[in-house]
């Protein structure tokens, strides 16, 4: 592997999404913070390399698809994990719109705690390092920037007819205890792009690399063509 490589995690998520992942290289790994979708590409593009494989989750696998969308020529390679590429619903706004009042009155570790069922497996509800590292992520990102990621998720649009132009190795991979994006969703995405790697994280939740590192870690390599041992 030649390029760079670029991991964008979740709204609610720092870097510490992808401590766990064993890659045997120093990835890139900015967090989310601009309020809308095309600011925060144009930010992202005026940060990273010239080439470079991407890789996002949850909300920045979004951002990741509004990248390769805008600049197809930077990204070498793309990944694509518990997602979505349809334009948000009217509930979705009106969600986003009151998890912004619970950050703006209690901060984001109380949103976040709020939504830990929908980011973590019921077994890994019960694994207390686990929960404590996902409600750290959210203290990490800060109020700030927490309310910036969902204005941004107010600002998506549908990517699926960007999806069908994607003419780079692209891996989506799936969770199959997401409850937040369900497999449905990565099987339409994966029918969208040419000579797509479409693979399920078994016994996970939506934030799989925190929840199941090995197999992710695993996947990851086969896409960025890494050894399958890096120790």
């Amino acid at each position: 592997m030649s390029e760079r490589l670029v991991l964008l995690p979740g709204m609610g998520c720092s870097a510490a999404l992808w401590s766990r992942l064993e890659l045997g290289l120093v990835p890139l790994a900015p967090l989310l913070e601009e309020p809308s979708l095309d600011a925060e590409v144009d930010r992202l593009l005026s940060l990273l390399p010239d080439r470079f494989a991407l890789a996002g989750l949850s909300l920045g696998a979004i951002v990741a698809m509004a990248l390769v969308r805008r600049a197809p020529e930077r990204v070498e390679r793309l990944a694509l994990m518990s997602t979505n590429p349809c334009a948000p619903t009217a509930a979705q706004h009106a969600g986003w719109a009151e998890q912004r009042r619970v950050v703006a009155r209690q901060g984001p570790r109380a949103l976040q705690e709020s939504l830990l069922p929908l980011l973590l497996s019921p077994a890994a509800l019960e694994r207390p390092a686990l929960v404590s590292a996902t409600l750290a992520m959210a203290e990490e990102v800060g109020g700030v920037r927490y309310d910036a990621q969902l204005r941004l998720q107010d600002t998506r649009v549908d990517e699926r007819a960007g999806l069908a132009r994607v003419g780079c190795p692209t891996l989506v991979l799936a969770a199959r205890q997401d409850r937040l994006c369900g497999l449905e969703r990565h099987e339409e995405i994966a029918r969208l792009v040419p000579g797509v790697t479409l693979a399920v994280v078994e016994g996970s939740g939506h934030l799989s690399p925190l929840e199941q590192p090995a197999v992710v870690s695993a996947h990851l390599r086969a896409w960025l063509e890494l050894p399958a041992s890096v120790r």
